[in-house]
């Protein structure tokens, strides 16, 4: 009979803790190790757009080359992230020599650490380990979770698929026997589809309906944006399609997660795809819930916290304020004000009173900020640009519209950021 593992908490702030792999397990691992404020050295040819994104912001040191043993020289902890066993076992032995815990992704026998199942609620963090059976930790760990909820009235069921057979755009039918996807749905168990808002950045923002779908889900499509510690809490046999990584130009890549979705649920998967924010701000959601419904896919739609009112509320800016601003817009600035591409009529935008909201407008704010105050907004109106907002990495600059983008070349800030004009922006400057 082996013998039970001793349960520890690692403080791991500043010590180098070296992850080899940069696939989607080492996505799934590395939020939680960056969480504990471990200097991260991930060790990998390659990486999923999420560590990329990761490594570009300077959270972790990327080594892009296959591992070496002394890669480990000063580590606290190693996690191997890859799917061949003779790469994983010659981390092992490096990890053996030095007397350092090992983490096995491949092999849980040959490790000697495991990953428990956890689930943190602000300061406490609740790990539970199953004596190697990572479905009786997760089942262990949902329950302490509901006990620390200390929530009631909560439905349930999740009330009734706002798409399918019965709820198909106007104008369409799936019938059985119909030819097409339909009919592939009709010979055989469906799956289902739940279109899941994550929130802005932090893992605790999402909704408790949505995190309980993640918990019941086989395959998750994420977006890069989504919380890197939601996917840490995701079951070992889940499939992780990172959907940033999906080739292909943008309408392309939105044909291919459309496929994915219909696909897994017709062959009987439970499927939530999970959004930055909520699945229908920007989030092309109504295009996923169309090719789900145009299938005869179940779908269900779990609204998210979106980062164009929370992000400026973490902020400390109001998007209205008694006797400041009676009203809001959200736009989206992906596509250049001069752009024929555009949607956005910038010179009514001009002449609203109220606070504006820009999402993805980074990259354009020069020329966003130049065609609202040459349409008359006042080059003097407060601004406020807040990036990451949610997060650790959070970082606030408050400018005016005519300086703002300057300033933020100045200031080195990038995306993903939340672009707030309006006097809302010192309406709490007092308190």
């Amino acid at each position: 009979m082996s013998a039970n593992p001793y349960p520890l908490g690692l403080r791991l702030a500043g010590r180098r803790v070296v992850v080899v792999g940069g696939g989607a397990v080492a996505t799934r691992r590395v939020p939680a190790l960056l969480d504990a404020g471990a200097d991260v050295f991930l060790v990998a040819p390659e990486l999923t757009p999420a560590l990329h994104a990761q490594a570009d912001a300077g959270r972790l040191h990327w080594a892009p080359r296959r591992f070496a043993p002394d890669d480990l020289d000063g580590a606290w902890l190693v996690q191997v992230a890859v799917d061949d066993p003779v790469a994983a076992a010659s981390v092992s032995a490096a990890a053996a020599e030095r007397r350092i815990f090992c983490v096995r992704a491949d092999d849980r026998a040959a490790a000697t650490a495991w990953t428990p199942a956890v689930t943190r609620h602000g300061a406490v963090t609740v790990a539970v380990l199953g004596g190697g059976d990572p479905r009786r930790a997760m089942t262990v760990r949902d329950a302490v979770r509901d006990l620390l909820n200390v929530r009631t009235g909560l439905p349930a069921e999740e009330g009734p698929d706002l798409a399918g057979p019965a709820a198909v755009p106007a104008g369409r039918t799936v019938a059985p026997g119909s030819g097409g996807a339909g009919a592939a749905a009709a010979a055989g168990p469906v799956g289902r589809v739940a279109l899941v808002g994550a929130g802005p950045g932090d893992p605790e923002l999402i909704t408790v309906k949505g995190w309980r779908l993640l918990t019941e889900a086989d395959v998750v499509v994420a977006d890069r944006l989504v919380p890197g510690l939601l996917l840490d809490e995701l079951r070992p046999d889940v499939e992780l399609v990172d959907a940033s990584k999906i080739p292909y130009g943008p309408s392309r890549a939105q044909e291919e997660i459309n496929r994915i979705l219909v696909d897994r649920a017709l062959a009987g998967h439970v499927v939530v795809r999970l959004k930055g924010g909520d699945p229908y701000v920007f989030g092309r959601g109504g295009e996923e819930l169309l090719a789900c419904a145009a299938a005869g896919v179940p779908v269900t739609v779990v609204p998210g916290v979106t980062s164009a009112i929370a992000v400026p509320a973490v902020a400390g800016v109001p998007v209205t304020h008694r006797a400041v601003a009676h009203e809001f817009t959200v736009v989206s600035g992906h596509v250049a004000p001069d752009s024929p591409a555009s949607l956005v009529s910038w010179p009514a935008l001009a002449g609203l009173r109220g606070t504006l909201v820009v999402l993805m407008g980074l990259k354009n704010l020069a020329a966003i900020t130049a065609t609202l105050a040459a349409h008359g907004r006042d080059p003097a109106t407060p601004v406020a640009v807040v990036q990451e907002g949610t997060t650790g990495a959070q970082r606030t600059l408050r400018s005016t519209l005519g300086e703002v983008a300057a300033d933020v070349v100045a200031a080195g800030l990038r995306p993903p950021a939340i672009v707030v004009i309006g006097d809302v922006v010192g309406a709490l400057d007092a308190s």
